[in-house]
């Protein structure tokens, strides 16, 4: 995210002169963009420069937010549906990104940065920023300049409020070696291009350049406000992808959300909140037909998990639990958070979801990262090509004829009013859906359960929860060593079919 507009100067001379001629020329287009990345690929990679790093240091997180974009100088690239206002640089966000406009017939306009289109107190820091300094960002409002719907800020960094008007998990451009034993590098959006609609039902269009030291980038994103069929809003996404260095672990359409306790880990909460996350679960639509359900961790440790599959049909980060009695908090609305959802387009090939859990002892750090990995290993000189929707959804799509999980628990293992015995936990699945509803103990449900690094224990019990749709499945584990236990589970009718989506997790006893 860090721009070519450097103090009251031009273009930084990190750019090529065919970046710079691609750039400024009269008429720009996606295929110009994508010619543009994949020559800077061949460059060495120039990091941002910020003319005042100590100024953008010293800004503290409220004098930065008293900064406001003047609603007279709100942009209409697409225009009156789409107002675009734009991100004053801060602390967090320090690196400055170049803005454009882009008209019906490819011709571009510059966004030049001046504090004069800003409002700040007169004791900001900000007066003294150099001018021509570059933008941190841009949002898209609502018409009648209404409260903004998505925004794009911070590396590569974006996200919407969601069906219900809450900002909660984002989404990013790449993802570059997460959760390794080496640094992560965040690749940033410097330059963004701003126009009219192109596809029925989008609001508008952006073209947005990636750069970062082992990777650059031309994207293409279609924004949908409001989207029937999905409850919510549709990001559609296009990224070309041109490695300037090998690359171990490549994160394609890569989502951040984080996840601190729920009913399923309560022991950890410190809070007094009874949970506290933006998703509570990773959901998955394997190729062949497999529905999976992956209740998140707070783990001791980074963890990764990969599923993998041949030519996904979607996966997402979801928050299930919609309601507010299991959160109580009034300021935030954890319960109101968006899901997201991933619909691949065309052939994705070979490779992997994986999910990446991070400790955390708070609810400030995201924790939690989930992407597809080609199988294919990025190496310098390979150029990629990915389309995908992003659906910011209530909840991932269901399915007609299997149940899903609505809650997972663990507690002491044994049968009550007995003692309580050493090293085993109990879980405690709950599945709903319209094939469970009528269904009794004499339908012949039965219960598959299976576990590596560990015991699965006698009686498995499943039937249905009184008064409601859902049946409960419960069992005993117990752990073989340190390492958690690997667990799968679902319900089959007496025919051997699947009834219900595959719960799997990886569940450590008796966390302290």
């Amino acid at each position: 995210m860090k721009l070519k507009l450097l103090a009251a100067i031009v273009f930084s001379t990190s750019l090529s002169s065919y970046a710079s001629e691609a750039i400024d020329r009269t008429k720009f287009t996606f295929e110009d963009l994508k010619a543009l990345a994949k020559s800077s690929a061949a460059q060495p990679y120039s990091p941002p420069v910020n003319p005042a790093p100590e100024l953008i240091d010293k800004m503290t997180y409220d004098q930065h937010w008293k900064i406001r974009f003047k609603d007279e100088k709100t942009l209409y690239p697409s225009g009156k549906n789409a107002p675009v206002q734009l991100f004053y640089p801060g602390r967090y966000f320090p690196d400055p990104v170049s803005i454009y406009t882009r008209d019906k017939k490819n011709g571009v306009t510059t966004v030049p940065f001046d504090n004069n289109i800003f409002d700040m107190p007169a004791d900001s820091p900000a007066h003294d920023l150099p001018k021509g300094f570059g933008f941190a960002g841009f949002r898209v409002m609502r018409p009648g300049l209404k409260p903004d719907w998505i925004s794009f800020l911070g590396a590569s960094y974006f996200r919407t409020d969601g069906p219900e008007g809450q900002y909660g998990l984002s989404a990013r451009g790449i993802a570059i070696n997460t959760g390794m034993n080496q640094p992560e590098e965040f690749p940033r959006f410097k330059a963004f291009w701003l126009g009219p609609a192109e596809k029925e039902g989008e609001s508008l269009s952006v073209w947005a350049l990636l750069d970062g030291p082992s990777i650059t980038g031309a994207y293409r994103f279609g924004l949908s406000k409001d989207n029937k069929e999905a409850k919510g809003h549709i990001t559609s996404v296009t990224a070309n992808l041109y490695m300037r260095a090998d690359v171990e672990r490549l994160g394609i359409a890569p989502l951040t959300s984080m996840y601190w306790y729920s009913e399923t880990d309560k022991t950890i909460a410190k809070d007094w909140r009874p949970e506290i996350h933006d998703s509570d679960g990773l959901a998955i639509h394997t190729g062949s037909g497999l529905q999976i359900w992956r209740p998140l961790n707070n783990p001791l440790s980074v963890s990764t998990t990969s599923f993998i599959d041949n030519n996904p049909k979607g996966f997402g980060l979801i928050q299930r639990d919609r309601d507010f009695q299991h959160y109580q908090d009034d300021g935030v609305f954890y319960n109101k958070r968006s899901s997201a959802w991933i619909k691949p387009q065309g052939d994705w090939g070979t490779g992997a979801v994986q999910l990446i859990e991070i400790p955390t002892k708070d609810e400030t750090f995201d924790n939690i990262v989930a992407y597809w990995v080609p199988e294919k290993a990025a190496r310098k000189g390979d150029e990629f090509t990915f389309s995908y929707d992003i659906e910011w959804r209530p909840l991932d799509p269901k399915s007609k004829e299997l149940a899903s999980v609505v809650n997972t628990r663990q507690g002491l293992g044994g049968i009550p009013g007995q003692p309580i015995p050493e090293n085993i936990n109990k879980m405690v699945i709950d599945f709903e859906g319209p094939l469970l509803a009528g269904l009794d103990r004499d339908s012949g449900i039965k219960p598959i359960v299976e576990a590596s690094n560990g015991e699965i224990l006698e009686p498995i019990r499943a039937y249905p929860i009184v008064g409601t749709n859902q049946w409960r499945l419960t069992f005993d584990i117990k752990q073989a060593n340190t390492n958690p236990v690997n667990i799968r589970a679902y319900l089959v009718n007496k025919q051997g079919e699947s009834i219900t989506e595959t719960w799997v997790s990886d569940v450590r006893v008796n966390i302290q």
